[in-house]
């Protein structure tokens, strides 16, 4: 879901993290590969996702004994996860088989020649009937490196007894929003606006639907043209003109969530996770709580939101890739895709999916006991129209160096210059892209 993108705060660059691990570790990591009930272990490092054992199992079931596939569940923040699974891949370590990826870390492990391309029968399997957004993020100088496993969109989310109907543009939402304000009525903006990747995603989605460009296509160099200056400055607009709530500098997910579900805001945008918590915590009122596409940043075209998720790569050092690459096509068939979505929250990487309505058990009825996508995903409609039309991170090996950077700079964005945060950006986003002047 939408609380596992990260936090652009990483660890040691890849050249110096075989020191850190130490033989200790390797040691460690080897003799999990091997497993003490004997058999073929194949291990996947992923992080934790509630029921993603039970889509281990059934996928160990499906190998009719051949291999056992291992859980290896890393560490809940995306910046160990990733520290974690470096230091091992720098350190040679041959255990590791499936890596589940945070989409920002693909560029970067398959230029490390941590992981292997995709190709063949795995490379189509992989891509079949995978939405265009996805796919891309699992693609590296135009090789497919992983396969998608799960997406991710924001939405607007709104109470419809505050707002009616959700506002088509974001100076229509400003307005709006002043409105409400002055009527004495809940009205604040909510969105990530602490200095950690949750900005970043926020500030590309407004350069992305403003048609603009932080890198090249290439990710080789800094762009930061017309449209990611005009972003900067909506983003100013936005966050300074006494519409967003106080806490704006402090919030991530879950708090910009906790804040609209107090009846504290008009507006949020957010990952969907945000509506199963709702429904949960106040399900005397979900019915009020609707959701919408972004608002577009330039009226009269669709906005370009940023797509977050994991896709599960081969290590090259796996010393057992036909039955990595065949476990890792099943943990990400559309069936199990439709249980982790159903259970988990993580929206599907495969179009079909979002239109099964088979429930959970066949067998039996649909309803809250056995639920469907469109029980679970009563927004899935809108889930696909901004993942057909989704936004990407800068596909670059230094992209966490680039999140870093930008965090900072961005923060607080109530003191952004435009032009002058832009010259900023674009001379510190190329020491960046250098690995200069930053510990990513």
């Amino acid at each position: 879901m939408g609380k596992r993108i990260g936090s652009g705060k990483r660890g040691r660059s890849p050249g110096r993290t075989a020191v850190l691990l130490g033989a200790g570790a390797l040691v460690t990591g080897m003799l999990a590969g091997c497993g003490s009930g004997g058999g073929l272990k194949i291990n996947v490092y992923y992080a934790p996702e509630d029921s993603f054992q039970k889509v281990v199992d059934n996928c160990t079931k499906a190998a009719n004994g051949r291999y056992e596939i291992v859980y290896n569940k890393l560490q809940r923040g995306s910046d160990d996860q990733r520290l974690q699974m470096a230091r091992r891949l720098a350190a040679g370590d041959t255990a590791m088989d499936v890596l589940g990826l945070d989409v920002t870390w693909v560029s970067e492990f398959a230029e490390a020649g941590w992981i292997d391309e995709w190709t063949g029968e795995n490379k189509t399997a992989a891509s079949q009937g995978v939405l265009e957004g996805p796919l891309e993020t699992a693609t590296y100088n135009g090789k497919l490196y992983a396969a998608p496993k799960n997406t991710n969109v924001q939405l607007l989310w709104y109470d419809d007894r505050i707002t009616p109907t959700p506002p088509k543009t974001w100076q229509d939402m400003i307005a709006e929003s002043k409105e409400l304000k002055a009527q004495g009525k809940p009205y604040s903006i909510v969105f990530t606006g602490a200095q950690y990747e949750g900005l970043v995603v926020f500030y590309n989605t407004l350069v992305e639907s403003m048609g603009g460009h932080i890198l090249s296509e290439d990710g080789k160099s800094v762009v930061m043209d017309d449209g990611a200056v005009q972003a900067l400055a909506l983003l100013k607009e936005i966050t300074s003109s006494g519409i967003t709530d106080p806490s704006l500098t402090n919030s991530k997910e879950d708090d910009v969530r906790q804040t609209f579900q107090r009846g504290d805001a008009a507006f949020e945008l957010n990952w969907p996770f945000v509506y199963a918590s709702y429904a949960k915590d106040k399900p005397q009122d979900v019915s009020h709580m609707k959701w919408a596409v972004y608002p577009e940043a330039k009226p009269g075209t669709p906005a370009k939101t940023t797509i977050g998720g994991y896709d599960l790569a081969v290590s090259s050092l796996s010393a057992h890739k036909p039955e990595a690459y065949e476990a890792a096509l099943c943990l990400r068939s559309a069936e199990n895709q439709k249980f982790s979505a159903i259970n988990d929250g993580v929206p599907p990487t495969i179009e079909s999916v979002y239109h099964n309505d088979t429930p959970l058990d066949p067998a039996k009825p649909a309803g809250d006991d056995n639920p469907n996508m469109a029980i679970k995903y009563p927004m899935r409609d809108s889930i696909l129209d901004a993942l057909k039309d989704a936004a990407v991170r800068p596909l670059t090996p230094a992209y966490q160096n680039m999140s870093t950077v930008m965090s900072k700079i961005l923060s607080p964005p109530a003191e952004i210059d435009p032009q002058a945060t832009a010259a900023q950006l674009r001379e510190q986003l190329g020491d960046a892209l250098q690995s200069k002047g930053v510990i990513p």
